[in-house]
């Protein structure tokens, strides 16, 4: 996948107001998402959790699941972007293929909703936050405690990657030399 970056402005209808960033960890059963809003100076967490999909459902029944829950967010928290991993390669092909299209339901809620997209590569966020990008996920959730001054990492763990999203994206927008994410360019 290119991480080249496709940045372009686009106005801003909230001008004034923080920008905020849904992070979104994208899993067939398990969607982890963190909310995180620029407070001027430091970042702020709003909100993170999980959407769960029953397992035992089908998979469209778990795509209907995962779509209403995005949209539900984002109608909800009115998000300026929505930061999701990218496709990584797998050696199981049919794992890939159902995370695909969890991506898929996730991508289509953001851009319904006229939310601009930034895809980053787990890799990148977790050299972003933690500084390696071979890190831990328990790493990654101890520096998102650190980043956000929270005395515990946010749980689970598929929080702490949607939280980890959003700051990769916010860190990313403050320093230019960073950016280096697809966007859906709007």
């Amino acid at each position: 996948m290119s991480t080249r970056p496709s940045w372009r402005k686009r106005p801003r209808e909230n001008a004034g107001r923080a920008l905020k960033v849904l992070g979104i960890d994208p899993g067939s059963a398990v969607v982890g998402y963190g909310l995180v809003e620029d407070g001027h100076g430091s970042p702020r967490l709003l909100e993170c959790g999980v959407i769960r999909a029953d397992a035992g459902e089908s998979l469209p029944a778990r795509l209907r699941t995962i779509s209403e829950g995005v949209t539900e967010l984002i109608s909800r928290h009115h998000p300026d972007v929505l930061a999701i991993e990218g496709i990584f390669y797998s050696r199981f092909a049919r794992a890939a293929m159902v995370l695909g299209h969890a991506r898929g339901v996730i991508l289509l809620s953001a851009e319904t909703a006229g939310v601009l997209i930034a895809e980053y590569p787990p890799a990148v966020v977790k050299k972003t936050v933690v500084g390696r990008g071979g890190a831990m996920k328990a790493q990654v959730g101890y520096m998102c405690a650190q980043l956000l001054r929270l005395k515990t990492p946010p749980e689970p763990a598929d929080a702490a990657d949607g939280v980890a999203l959003a700051l990769t994206h916010l860190l990313r927008q403050r320093d230019p030399s960073l950016r280096r994410a697809r966007t859906n360019g709007r």
